[in-house]
């Protein structure tokens, strides 16, 4: 069963996939959204859907350091609202604190990308770590 990751953010969402076993997360794209126009990429999230034959999906949970959750955790969830009540899919988060860092970590590290580079995929990288994260602590779907 396929699982796509998202990072949800206010002008992207980075999207993931996993493995049809559940195993592993591959980047699949960035979707450019835009939260101030009400734009958030639904119909190119459905074509990603249906392409991969997905059966659930994972959010990126912002939350700040302290456990608590702040207004772009809010943010993911009512983008998870949006995405359930549309595609009728099962949804759950995984805390992506830090995900943004380490995928920037690793594309300055391991990579060796120019800052501008970065820009066009920490979104998608971000997405990976954060389904990544999901798969290995839960293996399927929560819910």
């Amino acid at each position: 069963m396929r699982i796509l990751g998202l990072d949800v953010g206010s002008r992207t969402v980075g999207v993931a996939v996993s493995d049809p076993m559940g195993w592993t997360a591959q980047g699949v794209e960035i979707i450019r959204i835009n939260e101030d126009e009400k734009e958030f990429g639904l119909e190119r999230l459905g074509e990603i859907i249906k392409d991969k034959q997905a059966k659930g999906i994972v959010l990126g949970l912002p939350k700040n350091m302290n456990n608590s959750e702040g207004p772009r955790a809010e943010a993911s969830r009512l983008y998870a609202k949006m995405v359930q009540d549309k595609f009728n899919l099962p949804t759950d988060f995984q805390d992506e604190r830090l995900t943004t860092v380490q995928a920037e970590r690793m594309l300055i590290e391991e990579a060796n990308v120019s800052r501008k580079k970065r820009k066009l995929v920490i979104d998608k990288i971000a997405a990976e770590f954060i389904l990544q994260n999901y798969l290995d602590a839960n293996g399927k779907l929560a819910k």
